[in-house]
């Protein structure tokens, strides 16, 4: 068994349903990237339920695409699309953040089914996707690497070290995604550090580049499958611009800020909001 390819209406309930997922189990613990989470969601939908081939009840299969969630605060919605997707049940996500759970607040691939790698001190998680690159061509394979990354983790020089190698190794079994919603702990990304123009950046690395709406499923797709077909030999990028809080109206009008503070009796508010709008 591999992935499903979907229509974009099941892809939009995909997305709904990791949306709820990830408002859950923030509400377990009262915190949580669920602003990130939300903003996300249709990227995850679409990366796990049309475009990595994998098995659920094997998360180890030896053929399966490898997806790494660099950004390792991201966590909760990389669990919430697990779930989605068979590889963990969904009765752990009640477990969110507690002692001896699989599904700690930062991702860590020694417990969780499906986490790839550690994420945590940004700039890692490409370096380490082109390892798994250059191991997977020696094998012959042809899986492919995925690698989550943020626009506020182009900050770090190991990212376009990283970049820079993943272009002269011609690796075209790479898809980088980076997640482009313009926060960081410190402020606007774009205020930070402007990275813009982003297209022109990774072009001049040496990637083939896309750059749609995150939030918008046809595009997205298009996307995944368009990076997937590229016949040249270079890594892929694709720079998904993403709104934070997305799918629940007064979390994607509050203040951006890295961090969304969601009050106690806000976490059922958002399910009701999210329940409201199913999509059909």
């Amino acid at each position: 068994m591999t992935s499903q390819t979907l229509s974009n209406i099941s892809l939009a309930q995909r997305a709904w349903r990791i949306r709820r997922h990830a408002v859950r189990m923030g509400e377990v613990q009262g915190q949580g990237y669920v602003g990130q989470a939300l903003g996300i969601a249709d990227v995850l939908a679409v990366a796990y339920f049309h475009a990595l081939r994998y098995r659920p009840g094997e998360p180890a299969w030896e053929e399966r695409d490898r997806f790494l969630l660099s950004i390792g605060h991201y966590a909760i919605a990389l669990y919430a699309a697990l779930i989605e997707a068979g590889v963990v049940p969904e009765m752990e996500l009640e477990t969110y953040g507690s002692d001896d759970s699989r599904l700690p607040m930062s991702g860590m691939a020694s417990y969780t089914p499906g986490m790839e790698i550690s994420g945590g001190s940004l700039g890692q998680g490409l370096a380490i996707a082109i390892g798994m690159c250059l191991g997977l061509r020696r094998k012959q394979s042809d899986a492919f690497v995925f690698n989550l990354l943020s626009d506020g983790e182009l900050n770090e020089g190991a990212t376009w070290e990283a970049a820079l190698s993943a272009a002269h190794w011609q690796l075209s079994n790479l898809i980088a995604v980076v997640d482009v919603n313009n926060q960081q702990a410190d402020g606007p990304s774009t205020k930070v550090l402007n990275f813009e123009p982003l297209s022109a950046k990774w072009q001049a690395f040496g990637w083939h580049v896309q750059r749609v709406n995150g939030n918008d499923i046809p595009e997205l797709v298009a996307a995944f499958d368009a990076a997937r077909a590229w016949q040249a030999p270079q890594p892929r990028v694709i720079l998904c611009d993403t709104l934070m809080g997305r799918g629940v109206k007064f979390l994607e009008q509050r203040d951006k800020t890295h961090f969304i503070r969601v009050e106690k009796d806000e976490w059922q508010l958002a399910l009701a909001t999210l329940d409201a709008e199913i999509p059909a």
